[in-house]
């Protein structure tokens, strides 16, 4: 393993059951938050790529000066990461005119270079060792394929290919079921973990879609506004109790 930079501890959160809910709660934030910008607060898609990108860029670079796991930021970037993900496949899709079979093998394709590239390079996939700074920029660029593949491959599943937003949400959300249980059985866990990861995206895209769309789409009606607020409220809480759980660690080895 490369040695880690001078006063860096590793950047990524411990993977525990809060770890999940923030992820999936992220990604449904995500697609929700994406069309509250572009849709209900009529800033339009291409406005809301460019300015959740400023922001984006700007959260990324926090992270970057950060030694170790700060949850507030680590977070936040995660969620504008999940924005940006959205948008850049909402894009493709509505403006660009892609075909969602075309987006999702791209983005399949991208996710694919990714890792090999990564793994040529530093020989390990893990998130426990994110101790570099290209070791993170490896880390990055991944999520952020995740986030996009993921976005293509739910709408790809819920909409072209018919299934809809509830059953969309029980199939992906079985197929993290069975990765759980494949980890509790033994299988590689860098490799369950990126699967599970991979997932939650077009499961949480597939759950925001079914509270914000109208019951005459098939979806609860909720609105993406309440949504968004509601689910970044939890969010915000979960990542208070980190924030402040690592604070006391801190404190504890000083």
């Amino acid at each position: 393993m490369k040695s880690a930079i001078a006063g860096w501890v590793n950047k990524v959160p411990e993977v525990t059951l809060s770890f999940w809910m923030i992820k999936i709660l992220s990604t449904t934030v995500g697609e929700t938050g994406a069309d509250f910008l572009a849709v209900d607060a009529g800033f339009g898609a291409g406005p809301t790529s460019i300015g959740m990108a400023a922001v984006l860029a700007i959260a990324l670079f926090c992270q970057f000066r950060t030694k170790g796991y700060t949850p507030w930021i680590y977070w936040l970037t995660v969620v504008l990461v999940s924005i940006v993900g959205t948008q850049i496949t909402d894009i493709l899709t509505d403006i660009l005119d892609v075909s969602l079979y075309t987006s999702t093998a791209v983005f399949s394709t991208l996710l694919a270079i990714n890792f090999l590239v990564w793994y040529r390079v530093e020989h390990n996939l893990s998130i426990r060792e994110i101790v570099t700074p290209r070791r993170e920029l490896f880390y990055w660029a991944t999520v952020l394929c995740t986030f996009a593949l993921g976005t293509a491959a739910g709408d790809l599943a819920t909409e072209a290919l018919g299934l809809g937003f509830t059953l969309g949400a029980v199939i992906f959300g079985a197929l993290i079921a069975a990765t759980l249980v494949a980890w509790h059985m033994g299988c590689n866990r860098v490799l369950t973990f990126w699967i599970a990861y991979i997932l939650t995206r077009p499961f949480g895209a597939s759950l925001g879609d079914l509270l914000t769309q109208s019951k005459t789409y098939g979806g609860l009606g909720m609105g993406a506004t309440w949504t968004s607020a509601i689910f970044l409220c939890v969010i915000v809480i979960l990542v208070a109790v980190a924030q402040i759980s690592v604070g006391n660690r801190k404190t504890i080895t000083q």
